[in-house]
């Protein structure tokens, strides 16, 4: 486990990776999937909401945010229903 000083640091190297090269190491994506397994109310044959919160997971990732807590309320953020009411 990292000191919470170096975190920062680490999630600046694996954002930029990402946008410099598209993809993310194995372990960042063993995470990603991870988390997408976890998701609640995602039957397996659902293969558009699968997707639809595999993509937000990714923009979560590719925009810094790699703590588990962080792509879970992205994954949760994602299966929301939309509102007209702020």
């Amino acid at each position: 486990m990292l000191p919470s000083e170096y975190i920062p640091l680490v999630q600046r190297s694996v954002s930029s990776q990402f946008r410099e090269f598209g993809v993310f190491d194995a372990e960042i994506t063993a995470l990603l999937r991870a988390v997408l397994e976890e998701c609640e109310n995602i039957p397996v044959g659902e293969t558009g909401a699968r997707a639809y919160v595999a993509s937000k997971l990714l923009d979560a990732a590719a925009h810094g945010q790699l703590s588990t807590d962080a792509l879970k309320a992205a994954g949760s953020k994602a299966l929301d229903p939309p509102t007209m009411w702020p």
